[in-house]
């Protein structure tokens, strides 16, 4: 496209602008563009160093107004544009003429631009139908193989996983029948166990009871007085106390039974020292010999007789 001002018709444009009123660099930049009917708008770089340069030659000035330089012309500004009229109305064709041109050649240019827009449009569309099918297709294609292998996958991991829970599951019942076994095991053999401490420690039981009753009745006889008396006494009371030695367990040959406690002068509470002691000795071979429920009963039977003799041996006489 020609330049829209041959060379100095722009200086002299601008002194026409500033003829009319003083203006600043930007409303010259926008006259322009109207005058030109928007097809062309100079650029500052273009406005501002003429105007600079016209100022130096004295044909303009400025005045500073809010920030911005507003130009005036000055008289020796007029004299150059009243010299060159002729000059100036020649300007004003041109301009009219380029601004016919620049619309002619921008419609050209915009014509052009989109006819070879919808050329290539066309092109590209016929080029790329198939392949853009044949892609789009490819990769709807393996999308679907992925999902089909990971839904495989999925399936072969829960197979696994129920496959690996039913082993589980075998192996817990297992292992819990196993420790059935052994825990029936333990207590047959704990039972059996007892039931040989026990027949061992039956006997030692009741003749520890014999024994210690033994030793309280022979107490009774030969001890405090009190005891003489009752170990002494005729009637219904001492015959009593005679058919209750009859039933009573013999006393075992050897040391006689707590011995080594000596007595301390109070009845009493040598009682409750011999007491102490039964409770200990049988609480011993308890621990050491095991309990069952036979054993328990055999032993109940062994102390009611004890506690009714020594009930009887206490009881006041009459």
């Amino acid at each position: 496209m020609p330049p829209v001002f041959a060379h100095g018709r722009l200086r002299l444009y601008l002194l026409k602008l500033l003829d009319e009123a003083p203006r600043h660099g930007y409303e010259v930049i926008r006259l322009l563009e109207e005058r030109f009917q928007g097809l062309y708008a100079p650029s500052a770089g273009t406005v501002y160093p003429r105007l600079a340069k016209l100022e130096a030659e004295g044909l303009v000035t400025y005045a500073t107004e809010g920030g911005r330089k507003v130009y005036s012309i000055t008289e020796a500004g007029r004299a150059e544009l009243a010299d060159r009229g002729g000059e100036l109305a020649d300007l004003e064709l041109e301009i009219r003429d380029s601004v016919s041109e620049l619309a002619a050649e921008i419609r050209d240019d915009v014509r052009g631009a989109a006819g070879a827009l919808r050329r290539e449009m066309r092109a590209a569309a016929s080029a790329s139908a198939t392949p853009v099918e044949d892609a789009s297709w490819a990769a709807a294609k393996e999308e679907l193989r992925k999902a089909k292998q990971e839904w495989k996958e999925q399936a072969r991991r829960a197979k696994d996983e129920s496959r690996r829970a039913r082993e589980e599951a075998q192996a817990a019942r297992r292992q819990a029948k196993e420790a059935q076994e052994r825990a029936r095991e333990e207590v047959m053999r704990i039972a059996s166990q007892f039931q040989e401490q026990f027949a061992k420690s039956g006997g030692m039981l009741g003749n520890l009871a014999g024994s210690w009753l033994g030793g309280t009745g022979a107490g009774s006889g030969t001890g405090t007085g009190a005891g003489a008396g009752t170990g002494t006494d005729s009637g219904g009371s001492g015959a009593g106390k005679d058919t209750a030695a009859d039933t009573a367990p013999s006393a075992p040959a050897g040391p006689r039974w707590a011995e080594d406690l000596a007595p301390t002068g109070e009845p009493a509470r040598d009682l409750d020292r011999l007491l102490d002691r039964f409770r200990d000795d049988v609480r011993d071979a308890a621990r050491d010999h095991g309990v069952t429920p036979a054993k328990l009963a055999e032993a109940r039977a062994h102390l009611s007789a004890a506690a009714d003799r020594l009930a009887e041996t206490l009881r006041p006489r009459r």
